[in-house]
């Protein structure tokens, strides 16, 4: 941000994701910034300007690193319109990325409607979905919702995956058990029990089946299969307190997402409840503390905290608390086919939301080196570079003649804050060679690149049979307009 306090700014948009992140009213924030709730409406309205001197203040007030929070949303928004914008849909519109960038700067609540628009126009083209006929049988007027899973991700992205109400409940309950991190199994058990006349039972598999946790609400049991780890278990339990305990906390952060249909708003709420499942097993400021002493340490933190890699790992990319920041990693989860189930980012690792990953990242390569863990200098093509580690982890086990499930966590960071990481150390990172990845093959430009599964979208493809190349598909050095 401008230290020039005669600058003016309208940035009303960004002034109120950072006081939604504070979990601030508009009356309490205009009361730590000296001034009146009626001017924070209107700045957040882009009706009236914010000065320099009052973004100063608010970095000063809630120790904000403005210049971060500024960014991260629009670098992401800008990364998904280029996306969008890429397609050969648009070809014939001549839309300068600076365009883009003011979008996704200027109208935040535009850029995620167009984002929306289009993840309907890619699964109708794709024949996943069948738009016409979902739109015929709802009443006149009735909304069309996107996917739900696309949509609760945006939901996440849009609160920075970081949720201070649900830090604070779960900080709370584990004030009340006071118990280390190897009891707490025994101690949500009991308060289940207590508290809430819920009885945990451990099944056995040819029970339970294909199911790993079943609450039956009337015999008021919560059952959960042997297939289910140690760390696992006490994660179902925490989220069932968490459903049980925390209604009234995720029904208002429900609420603020505005309108949304039923299977997104259910799959919210679980997303929630897992949210505070993780933060009572891994606390905020001890989890924290330990991250950054041990130098993002997986195998110890997840020792420390009796958590499994997975668990340690997208915990890692929640911790953006004000004044008590840890390293704003990105993660993904992605199987051997490339599909990729989850992916979270705290930072601005611009992931595809309609296509795959890079084959040339080594997230990939680590279904080769199961029992290693694999870090790599990765480069995209804009020459941003990032700091990633990667390894594989196994689900609940499944009996002998079920697939074994199997998938890659990677967990990454711009290469600024690999210093922190015991990963990189000994690693001269400037003069490191980053592995020039792509977001995705549609997307990138990389000439000659032999994992190539399909040619940019951007350009044109050349065809000739008299010419065999490393990559299988030849394009123009010409961008299509």
């Amino acid at each position: 941000m401008p230290a020039d306090s005669g600058k003016k700014l309208f940035v009303g948009p960004r002034f109120r994701r950072i006081r939604q992140q504070l979990g601030l009213s508009q009356t309490q924030i205009a009361e730590g910034l000296g001034i009146s709730p009626s001017y924070i409406n209107l700045i957040e309205r882009n009706q009236r300007p914010v000065t320099a001197q009052i973004l100063l203040r608010l970095a000063e007030t809630y120790d904000l690193d403005l210049r971060d929070l500024a960014t991260a949303d629009e670098d992401r928004f800008f990364a998904e319109l280029n996306e969008i914008f890429s397609d050969p849909l648009f070809r014939q519109i001549d839309l300068p990325k600076q365009e883009l960038r003011d979008l996704a700067e200027l109208c935040p609540g535009v850029t995620h409607a167009l984002q929306r628009l289009y993840a309907a126009y890619a699964e109708a083209r794709r024949g996943e979905t069948m738009v016409a006929a979902q739109m015929a049988d709802r009443d006149e007027g009735a909304r069309f919702e996107a996917n739900p899973i696309e949509r609760v991700r945006d939901l996440i992205e849009a609160n920075r995956n970081y949720f201070p109400e649900l830090e604070t409940s779960a900080e709370n309950l584990r004030d009340e058990l006071n118990v280390p991190s190897e009891e707490l199994f025994a101690a949500l058990s009991a308060r289940l029990r207590e508290k809430h006349s819920i009885l945990t039972r451990i099944m056995p598999v040819d029970v339970m089946r294909e199911t790993l946790r079943r609450f039956d609400r009337h015999r008021r049991q919560l059952l959960i299969s042997e297939l289910v780890d140690g760390p696992g278990r006490a994660f179902q339990l925490a989220f069932q307190i968490g459903l049980t305990e925390c209604t009234g906390t995720i029904d208002t952060i429900i609420g603020r997402a505005g309108p949304l249909d039923d299977a997104p708003r259910r799959l919210y709420r679980i997303t929630l409840a897992n949210y505070f499942a993780a933060a009572a097993m891994m606390p905020y400021q001890p989890f924290q503390t330990a991250a950054e002493a041990l130098g993002y340490d997986l195998s110890v933190l997840s020792q420390r905290f009796n958590a499994g890699f997975e668990q340690v790992c997208h915990r890692l990319t929640t911790l953006q608390r004000p004044n008590s920041r840890g390293v704003p990693f990105f993660m993904l989860r992605v199987d051997n086919a490339g599909n990729v189930s989850k992916r979270f980012s705290s930072g601005t690792f611009p992931f595809s939301k309609f296509g795959g990953t890079c084959p040339l990242w080594n997230v990939h390569s680590t279904f080769d080196t199961p029992d290693r863990l694999l870090s790599q200098v990765i480069e995209l093509p804009d020459g941003t570079r990032y700091f990633s580690i990667a390894q594989v982890v196994r689900r609940p086990a499944a009996p002998h003649t079920q697939p074994q499930p199997r998938f890659a966590i990677g967990l990454g960071c711009e290469i600024r804050h690999a210093s922190k990481l015991v990963y990189a150390s000994g690693l001269n990172l400037e003069a490191a060679e980053g592995a020039p990845i792509g977001v995705n093959c549609r997307l990138c430009e990389r000439e000659n690149c032999s994992q190539r599964a399909e040619p940019p979208i951007t350009r044109t493809l050349i065809l000739d049979e008299n010419t065999r190349r490393m990559s299988s598909f030849v394009f123009s050095n010409a961008r299509e307009l």
